[in-house]
């Protein structure tokens, strides 16, 4: 086995460049992967543009598909040659925050404070996926055998997009006949539209103003949608139900307007899921809030890792109840990581998910 690797490793802000790093050693708990695909995720690009600080020389990328190159003496239940993907989040399962139910908070709380996103390591604070392999920690905790006749496409989504939208959904609450907006038709307000379906809403109302995303948005659930270039969405998701609000909004974008939006149009006791990740501050208005006596609920999720996690993910994909395979359009080796940035970051020809394959 070659000692070193390919990587693609954040240099500064603005740059991310393919170095060779090498092989990472192998701990009594961790698994060597070898990565046979990943991608690209908006974090990504939040780490590129410096919006989210990271260790310079640290390998980027958090969504694993992959063979089982080596595993570590104490780990038990795996077999060498076996495909598997991880989680974005790596829970140990002995933390607090796991024993609490909250895994993706999994090494959050320190003697010396609280430190959000405890349990996503890889690409944050430890190297990450973006690469010809990728150690995986608490291996026995997080790896997840993929079932045979999936393909690395069809599972891409679960180590984060996916269950980071589904998780938006559950984390609403979604009922049986609930009338729910999605905000934002990115890869993760997709996966929240194709959750909120599963979990039993009857009218999903997808936003957006791309045309094809709006589109896909059909395919994966969404009942009718609402293109904000060309009307307000509170405006029109109002009028769409006759002044009642929606039942559960989820926000999928990470921005003031999105957020503003996705509470104005809520019933009274309704519910806002917060998926985005925000760069400022945020600003309740007193109007829609209701000056504190709505009843409302606001939520936020971050995206559930761990095996079980995992393996719920990709039962959803192998029933046919979800197909997650159009968010994949456009594909790319390892050593076009740099170009494949280029593209994602700057949304060009209609990209949705990159696949990266070494």
């Amino acid at each position: 086995m070659a000692r070193t690797m390919m990587a693609a490793v954040f240099v500064e802000p603005g740059t991310i460049r393919l170095r060779e790093k090498p092989v990472p050693e192998v701990g009594p708990l961790d698994a060597l992967v070898r990565i046979t695909t990943t991608t690209i995720c908006g974090t990504d690009v939040h780490i590129l543009k410096g919006e989210y600080p990271v260790e310079r020389g640290l390998t980027i990328g958090h969504e694993p598909v992959g063979v089982i190159e080596r595993l570590g003496s104490a780990v038990k239940g795996y077999s060498e040659g076996q495909r598997v993907i991880a989680g974005a989040i790596t829970p140990s399962g002995t933390s607090n925050a796991c024993l609490c139910g909250y895994c993706s908070q999994d090494g959050a709380g320190t003697a010396h404070g609280w430190k959000p996103l405890g349990g996503w390591r890889f690409g944050n604070t430890i190297d990450g996926c973006q690469a010809e392999y990728v150690l995986v920690p608490d291996a026995m905790a997080n790896l997840a055998p993929v079932p045979d006749g999936l393909t690395d496409e069809q599972v891409l989504m679960c180590p984060d997009i996916m269950s980071t939208g589904f998780g938006g959904a559950e984390s609403g609450t979604i009922r049986i006949g609930d009338t729910v907006a999605v905000f934002a038709q990115g890869p993760i307000g997709l996966c929240a539209t194709a959750g909120a379906k599963l979990m039993g809403a009857t009218r999903i109302i997808a936003v957006d103003r791309v045309p094809e995303r709006l589109e896909t948005a059909r395919r994966l659930g969404a009942d009718e949608v609402v293109d904000f270039s060309k009307q307000d969405p509170v405006e029109a998701i109002r009028r769409m139900t006759d002044g009642r609000g929606v039942d559960v909004s989820i926000e999928a974008l990470g921005l003031q307007s999105t957020f503003e939006a996705a509470l104005r149009v809520l019933r009274p006791g309704g519910t806002l899921s917060s998926l985005g990740v925000y760069s400022t501050d945020l600003r309740i208005p007193l109007d829609a809030f209701m000056a504190g006596l709505g009843d409302h609920r606001i939520v936020t999720t971050l995206c559930p890792g761990g095996k079980e996690r995992m393996r719920r993910l990709m039962s959803a994909i192998g029933s046919g109840r979800v197909d997650l395979k159009p968010l994949v359009t456009h594909r790319f080796k390892l050593e076009q990581i740099e170009e494949a940035y280029d593209l994602f970051a700057h949304q060009r020809d209609g990209v949705l998910k990159v696949a990266i394959t070494p």
